[in-house]
């Protein structure tokens, strides 16, 4: 009877140990794919974040106004000190690579070309460099010929120039690779070709400093834009940033970036001034504006 209990007992112990063990592998089992669903939760969270820094819209920080009649209707005091502009997501405005006139003074006109002219034939389609909206589709007969400004969600304003055809609206948005317009010979221009300009707030950069037409790409994800005030004409200088996968190259110091201020209800130049510790007339010659200037809620300051 003794013996025939601690058999039991000994059946007992040893059933109950396979039933933790089936227990515990059970519990394993069931964690796997919940960590999988967690690491995909990730991965997931982390491209949505990556997504949403490339769609968010700067260009409602910097402009404050939307001009559907000129090309450059911009104060120089709009011009940002600093500001990165996000160069992913970019198509080549044309296939072409052949570059016939860069950025620069030209002596023969005793003025700047302010953009480069990349050799097209008339009637090649021309596409939108970035996600934008039209903010001007005109015709000038002793510049730019029929033209198109568009206006991107990264801070950028780009300008295509004697089109033969326009085929986008003003208030039109468009996608990166969009077809805009057709290749051209119009305005003041000698051969078809398309005058392509880069600026942020009325401000020309050289396009080669974001495009490399030759190689049909941009030259870095980021890029810095910088002005630096003197008595001379404005002088720019740029940081390039390398692209995702270029050699790592030690690190650069970096400007400080333009700061801005969004209008509160029954705030002033003056107490918004206070707030930031400068003084009204720097604040409002900042942003053109007259000390008695009345504020808007919602409204963006430069300081």
């Amino acid at each position: 009877m003794i013996l025939r209990n601690l058999r039991r007992a000994a059946m007992c112990l040893l059933l109950a140990g396979v039933g933790a063990t089936m227990h515990a592998q059970d519990l394993i089992a069931r964690q796997a794919p919940v960590d999988r669903r967690l690491r995909a939760v990730d991965s997931v969270s982390i491209q949505r974040a990556v997504e949403r820094d490339m769609q968010a819209d700067y260009a409602d920080l910097l402009y404050s106004s939307w001009v559907t009649n000129r090309a450059h209707p911009y104060a120089a005091s709009e011009v940002p000190d600093s500001f990165r502009i996000d160069l992913r997501g970019f198509c080549m405005p044309t296939p072409s690579r052949t570059v016939t006139s860069h950025y620069g003074y030209r002596p023969a006109f005793r003025r700047m070309h302010k953009g480069i002219d990349v050799k097209v034939y008339t009637g090649d389609t021309i596409v939108a460099a970035f996600d934008g909206k039209v903010r001007v589709a005109r015709y000038d007969a002793g510049g730019y010929g029929y033209y198109i400004v568009l206006r991107h969600p990264n801070g950028l304003e780009t300008i295509y120039g004697h089109l033969s055809k326009q085929l986008v609206d003003v208030d039109q948005e468009v996608k990166a690779g969009e077809v805009i317009g057709l290749g051209g010979n119009t305005g003041r221009s000698f051969g078809s070709h398309l005058h392509f300009e880069t600026r942020i707030c009325g401000e020309a950069i050289d396009p080669a400093l974001l495009f490399d037409f030759a190689a049909q790409d941009v030259t870095a994800d980021f890029y810095t834009f910088r002005k630096e005030r003197s008595n001379e004409p404005t002088n720019l200088m740029a940081d390039n940033e390398p692209k995702h996968d270029a050699p790592a190259e030690a690190p650069k110091q970096r400007p400080v970036a333009a700061r801005y201020y969004k209008v509160k209800k029954g705030e002033t130049l003056y107490s918004i001034a206070r707030k930031l510790h400068m003084s009204e007339d720097k604040l409002a010659g900042r942003n053109s504006l007259k000390s008695r200037s009345k504020l808007r809620v919602g409204q963006i300051l430069r300081y």
